[in-house]
């Protein structure tokens, strides 16, 4: 006869129902705590945080406000010819200058206009400017002999500056013009050009007289 043994299959562990409730609850609280962790690092990858090594955002700059008082201009009286052509010279100025607004003057709107505060400010019919008569020559008000002269989109400049402001005079015009630009604004070449198309537009061009670095 033979014995047969019988073999009982193994049974998987009894769970204990506390420890199951238990691993569910922590899987719960950790799945959001994952999310929130990988929404901070994603966020300090964006582009837009301005982190280490980030270019800074540029600012934007705006004009100074623009007092609702007149800018104070004289206003000489002018010749019938002078006067024909700086009424001229002001009827072609530009509206606006870069973003600098019109302003009103003091006197003599037909010769005198003024933009943005510090007011950038064309005279017209002013007084031509006289080359020194030599190297050793000072303390006239002369032009220096030795000055390098700017032309600039076809009209011939002299800069004369000073603390507070350059001002550019017209030295090929029949009407001299001249244009102040305060020391606030750089380059202040780049500024006096914005008005060279209307001087040639409106003011004839001379030669006798003439510097020799104008030509």
């Amino acid at each position: 006869m033979v014995d047969v043994e019988t073999r009982t299959e193994p049974q998987p562990p009894t769970r204990d129902p506390v420890t199951r409730s238990a691993a569910l609850w922590a899987t719960v609280v950790a799945v959001p705590v994952a999310i929130l962790a990988g929404l901070l690092i994603f966020s300090q990858l964006t582009p837009g945080d301005a982190g280490d090594g980030a270019a800074p955002a540029p600012s934007a700059t705006r004009p100074a406000a623009v007092p609702g008082t007149p800018v104070q201009m004289a206003a000489p009286a002018l010749a019938g010819r002078a006067k024909q052509v700086c009424l001229a010279v002001t009827s072609q100025l530009p509206a606006q200058v870069r973003d600098l607004a019109p302003r009103k003057v003091s006197a003599g709107p037909e010769q005198n206009a003024a933009y943005g505060e510090p007011p950038i400010t064309v005279a017209c019919g002013v007084p031509q400017p006289r080359m020194c008569k030599s190297l050793t020559e000072s303390g006239s008000g002369c032009v220096p002999m030795d000055t390098e002269l700017m032309n600039m989109n076809r009209v011939c400049w002299y800069a004369d500056q000073q603390p507070a402001a350059t001002t550019f005079t017209t030295m090929d015009r029949e009407v001299p013009v001249r244009v102040t630009v305060p020391k606030q604004y750089a380059q202040a070449a780049q500024w006096a050009n914005e008005f060279s198309d209307a001087v040639v537009q409106t003011d004839k061009s001379i030669t006798q007289g003439v510097p020799s670095g104008c030509v």
